[in-house]
């Protein structure tokens, strides 16, 4: 039993497909029946990718998910060499083993659930919200829901932010999870635009990272290319800094309030094809379900477990990366408190990731970077301005973001020494476009 028909419970489920006779996934909403926006899905209207190692594990669990997605008219990114970033500064281009998968979140959620409801063995039920988990303290048997009682061997929560699983535990006398939160206030604005003609294809992506290492709210934005020659443009800023949510205030923000105008400068010559959307439903959350004596046949994983700040881009493969040790921990016949604890520890490294970043900005809820948190930053710095001119430290960089290494490889003892030596070059002065993409962008 999969709780959720979100990216998290598609995967799950796909997963789950060759070891159990059935898979039955409940949606509380109505399903599309094409790539559009669903109601328990907002943050959908937003910028969403899927990096190399989230991308890889999906097309393991479905196969044939990647060459799908770019028939559809997803975009393949290569990492680094098609990233116009600035984080400490602008960083070279040169072509990668890495990528992007970058598409609108409704065709991605729309071809993963095509392909996977094409097994027989996967029932999707739409608009059959599970209402409360049945067994007690020690396993759980099933759920309830708006038909009666579904009994199942399993059942795996991905529903989200909104899981209730913590007020099902605390029923069933399992005990209250402790929850982390921490908050940097950050809202988001997105607009989609139609690119100009001649930079419809091949177009890199265009982001420019908020700067945490001044003392004010950060302020950053994104340029995602997607299906049907369009561009998401999502702009972002930590509390203090928001950008705001009306067309007018949406172009000032991204010509004048951002690091660089490059944003600014872009949608100019491009033609806006919706209004402002604005979202702040933006703060990591873990729920600590490693430090409870779970009840057996019950696991939680994906945004029911950790929910990142959406800016990293990494909660979706997250999720693909849980479903795909579900799977193994369970082939191997291990416990389901045994995934628990594994699903916990895939989160981790993007967890220290993401709060190692927002904890840096003004007005921060939740924690206050000591003494440690400050030197991680310092060194953060220090390989971001290394990397510029040193490959080994700008792979290992990029394999890390991309999920494809763990977070140890950015101390493996190559990378340390190039940090040590530190950077040769300064950083670009200017957003690496070629001459090319500048003129297809009307640049």
């Amino acid at each position: 039993m999969v709780i959720g028909g979100g990216l998290a419970g598609m995967v799950t489920a796909a997963a789950l497909r060759h070891r159990f006779d059935e898979v039955v996934l409940l949606e509380r909403d109505k399903l599309p029946t094409g790539a559009e926006v669903r109601r328990g899905v907002p943050q959908a209207r937003h910028a969403h990718l899927l990096v190399s190692g989230g991308a890889r594990v999906v097309d393991s669990l479905v196969p044939g998910f990647l060459n799908r997605m770019l028939a559809e008219g997803a975009h393949r990114v290569n990492a680094p060499g098609d990233l116009v970033t600035m984080v400490v500064g602008w960083m070279p281009r040169r072509a990668g083993s890495q990528f992007l998968l970058s598409s609108s979140r409704a065709l991605l959620d729309w071809v993963l659930r095509d392909m996977v409801s094409r097994d027989p063995r996967v029932q999707i039920r739409a608009e059959s919200p599970a209402v409360e988990l049945i067994g007690d303290a020690k396993r759980v048997r099933g759920v309830r829901g708006p038909d009666g009682v579904l009994e199942a061997d399993l059942v795996v929560d991905t529903a989200g932010r909104g899981s209730r699983t913590p007020k099902w535990l605390a029923e069933l006398g399992v005990g209250k999870v402790r929850t982390e939160v921490i908050d940097s206030g950050l809202a988001y604005a997105t607009r989609v635009f139609l690119a100009p003609e001649a930079a419809r294809t091949r177009f890199p992506v265009v982001n420019v990272q908020a700067n945490s290492r001044i003392p004010e709210p950060g302020r950053g934005g994104v340029l995602l290319p997607m299906e049907n020659g369009r561009w998401i443009v999502t702009l972002a800023g930590t509390r203090g800094g928001e950008p705001p949510a009306t067309v007018d205030g949406y172009t000032d923000f991204a010509m004048n309030r951002i690091r660089h105008p490059i944003l600014g400068e872009l949608i100019a010559r491009a033609e806006p094809l919706t209004g402002v959307h604005g979202t702040r439903t933006t703060s990591n959350q873990r729920h600590r379900y490693d430090e409870l004596d779970l009840p057996e046949g019950l696991v939680a994983l994906g945004d029911s477990v950790s929910a990142f700040n959406p800016v990293y881009g990494h909660g979706m493969s997250i999720s693909a990366h849980c479903a795909f040790v579900l799977r193994a921990v369970l082939a191997d016949g291990g416990s389901t408190r045994q995934a628990q604890r594994a699903i916990f520890r895939i989160g981790a490294g993007p967890w220290g990731m993401a709060t190692g970043m927002d904890m840096h900005f003004p007005n921060v809820r939740g924690v206050q970077p000591g003494p440690l948190d400050r030197l991680r930053r310092a060194y953060s710095d220090r390989m971001g301005l290394t990397a510029v001119s040193r490959p080994r430290v700008y792979d290992a960089m990029t394999a890390t973001y991309m999920l494809a290494k763990p977070m140890a490889s950015l101390m493996a003892p190559g990378v340390l020494l190039d940090v040590l030596r530190g950077p040769i070059d300064p950083p670009l002065a200017e957003p690496p476009l070629t001459t090319d993409e500048r003129r297809r962008a009307g640049l």
